[in-house]
């Protein structure tokens, strides 16, 4: 004890007290330890060999998918869209991509939801799939366009019964007034979206976004991912290698 810089306290009373904060402190420490002790990646990777990816986007974008699908990942047609406002603040929310083709990307909303608004005012937005599964993700960069009324309701008609359902409750985005109210509405929508598999939905819209640069990130376990870079430059893609 001789060598202990912390002299040991002669009573209870010059003991520090219990800190107010210790249940606080213990509960950080503990969401600290539970992130730290997090595994990434801890099966095998696929390997990506940049130098052979064609020269657009589109076709290793599929291939991907598909990859990914076959690995096991779960709903890997799901996908992250930002957007943002007139001023500026961003939004972001997970939905369902329906097509990737020659003219970009594509997935549906209502006009009048939140996304709906802010494309409308700010008609760019940026696109991301995660597959854990492979160590994979997409970055998709571009402007957004409405698909004409004619493609909008044939895409939506195309899609289930649920599909149509949840566009026929519309009013996405706005505050509910509770839970019975929202049960109410969906029930009515899906009796309708039986009896009427082609009810309009007006305000349900597809959107398409014109991509303008697309990233294709392949994880590696020692860090050296590899980051291969899609950039359209006067109407054809530029590819570029970027530091991981």
């Amino acid at each position: 004890m001789a060598n202990d810089p912390t002299p040991p306290h002669r009573n209870a009373a010059e003991a520090p007290a219990p800190s107010p904060d210790a249940p606080h402190d213990d509960a950080a420490r503990a969401f600290r330890d539970l992130l730290r002790g997090l595994r990434v990646w801890d099966h095998p990777l696929p390997s990506f060999d940049a130098a052979g990816a064609p020269d657009e986007p589109l076709a290793l974008f599929r291939r991907w998918l598909r990859e990914a699908a076959e690995a096991g990942q779960p709903e890997p047609h799901t996908m992250t869209l930002a957007t943002a406002d007139g001023a500026g603040d961003p939004s972001v929310r997970i939905v369902m991509l329906h097509d990737a083709d020659e003219r970009g990307w594509h997935f549906g909303s209502h006009r009048g939801s939140r996304k709906g608004r802010e494309l409308a005012a700010r008609p760019r937005a940026a696109l991301l799939f995660y597959w854990a599964a492979v160590g994979r993700q997409v970055r998709i960069e571009g402007t957004v366009a409405e698909a004409g009324p004619e493609e909008s309701a044939a895409a939506l008609h195309q899609r289930s019964t649920g599909s149509l359902a949840a566009a026929l409750v519309g009013r996405q985005s706005e505050v509910l007034g509770s839970a019975a109210e929202l049960d109410r509405a969906a029930d009515a929508a899906w009796d309708r979206a039986v009896r009427e598999p082609d009810a309009p939905v007006p305000d349900w819209t597809r959107y398409i976004l014109h991509a303008d640069a697309v990233e294709f990130f392949q994880g590696d376990a020692r860090r050296r991912h590899v980051r291969l870079n899609y950039r359209r430059s006067e109407g054809s893609w530029r590819r570029e290698l970027l530091w991981p």
